[in-house]
């Protein structure tokens, strides 16, 4: 192939530019995966992305591609795009420790998740494992087994989490598409505190298997630079797959078809604070730009909230039972190796009255049908991602601060894992301290194109996202 692209180029590449580029035999995919792992290796220490690199079975994998490409017969739609997968997701070959040192460090790795899967066979080079707490309990990420993750804007500050390792990776570039999971917002939290794009589909969109401790809570979605290039993978995850035991919808969406030229006959509710959450100033003048935006692609916007309390204690009710199940599974040695804070969740968890977790379940059914209700008014609602800036790494809540525990600074993302619905992190700028603030695109349970192209909409008209420095 004819080589033109140059190393500064390919770091700033999308996963549909690069396709383009092979197409046109103007870039090989080995020089694209080489040009990752080189700026792993240079990269990487500093941000503790990665729980596990394959540069053999990458390079491998870069190789094959290349001959199909050369042949005319690429083998799927993400043939030879460096792909990373969440330390939480079975992966063949490569070992799924779940941030944790009760895990084995011996195998055996056979099996892939059906995310694993999908991705393989659309001819994704799966270039390594990216980072989470442990079985990716919080909002930030750190664990006993690989330590701290750091923010590549700030290397002080956390990146968020759970997805944190993934969100870091897509932050630089180190890998161009990368495979996430949220349960209470471990997609959105980490993609706000790094300027980059994430998802959380629709449940039942994106098969899961094993299912998460976290049953209905939990939902998988991709972490990319851009829009367009979520799109482009969730194409290929949101497959169903027999092992799923959660099936939602069936049926199949044209994740890549294109936006709309406008969003003239919208109607977008657009809530500043849900109406019980304190949002720093610069986070919420930027969010109102990013709002105002919207307004001029032609929708009509209207200040309104949502009218639902908050659900905290709903949320933590579901999560705490959730996380005891981890324990059913680890003898006593076992759960000494456990982060601590971990284990004292999953011990509050398992205190849990059946009575009381079924009333948590009844009240999540209201809350569906309320947000439901809503959205036969509104095509979206549009929310600050997070309410405060990544805070120093190495802590589940701000120094010095009122939080306890991190959901409490996480109010605008675990409603929407209650109810469901799909929801997007979408960098809409830099707050006062030059640390980037997220944008949060909500639609209707089965409506995720609806964000995905308000989102791509919107990334023409938004102010371009400086790239962090490693």
């Amino acid at each position: 192939m004819t080589m033109t692209a140059l190393p500064t180029q390919l770091a700033d590449l999308s996963a549909v530019e690069a396709l383009s580029l092979f197409r046109h035999r103007e870039l090989s995919p080995v020089e694209l995966t080489q040009d990752c792992l080189a700026r792993i290796r240079r990269d990487n220490p500093a941000v503790n992305a990665f729980a596990h690199v394959d540069e053999v079975g990458a390079l491998a994998a870069a190789r094959a591609s290349e001959a199909r490409w050369q042949a005319g017969t690429p083998s799927g739609p993400l043939d030879g795009i460096p792909t990373t997968i969440k330390d939480l997701t079975l992966t063949a070959g490569m070992p799924t420790r779940f941030g944790s040192a009760t895990s084995s460090p011996d195998g055996p790795w056979e099996a892939d998740a059906p995310v694993s899967g999908h991705l393989r066979e659309a001819g994704a080079v799966i270039i390594g494992k990216t980072t989470s707490p442990e079985f990716g309990w919080k909002g930030v990420t750190d664990n006993p087994l690989h330590g701290v993750t750091r923010n590549p804007w700030d290397h002080r500050l956390t990146p968020g989490g759970s997805s944190g390792g993934a969100a870091a990776a897509a932050a630089l570039n180190l890998g161009l598409l990368h495979q996430g999971s949220d349960a209470g917002g471990s997609i959105r939290i980490p993609c706000s505190f790094t300027g980059t794009f994430g998802i959380k589909p629709t449940f039942g969109w994106v098969p899961q298997w094993p299912a998460s401790a976290m049953s209905l809570l939990s939902h998988l979605g991709p972490m990319t630079r851009t829009a367009a290039d979520s799109a482009l993978m969730l194409s290929v995850m949101a497959q169903p797959d027999t092992r799923d035991g959660y099936l939602g919808n069936p049926r199949a969406d044209d994740w890549l078809s294109p936006p709309p030229d406008s969003l003239a006959g919208w109607r977008i509710a657009f809530s500043p604070d849900l109406g019980y959450v304190d949002v720093a100033p610069d986070i919420a003048a930027r969010v109102r730009e990013a709002v105002e935006a919207l307004q001029a692609l032609g929708a009509t916007i209207e200040e309104v909230d949502p009218g639902f309390d908050s659900p905290l204690e709903v949320f933590n009710t579901l999560w705490f039972a959730g996380a005891s199940q981890v324990l059913e599974r680890l003898d006593s040695a076992q759960q000494s190796l456990l982060d601590p804070d971990f284990l004292a969740i999953a011990r509050r968890g398992a205190a849990i009255p059946l009575r009381d977790y079924l009333t948590a379940c009844r009240t999540r059914e209201q809350l569906i049908a309320k947000m439901q209700g809503f959205h036969e008014r509104y095509d979206l609602l549009v929310t600050p991602t997070m309410p405060i800036a990544p805070f120093e790494a190495g802590h589940n809540v701000p120094p010095g601060g009122h939080y306890r525990e991190w959901m409490d600074w996480t109010p605008f993302s675990y409603p929407f894992n209650l109810t469901q619905q799909p929801a997007a992190s979408l960098p809409c700028g830099l707050d006062d301290q030059g640390l980037p603030v997220g944008l949060h695109l909500v639609g209707p349970r089965f409506q995720d194109l609806k964000v995905l192209h308000a989102a791509q909409l919107l990334e023409d008209l938004l102010p371009d996202m400086p790239s962090p420095t490693s």
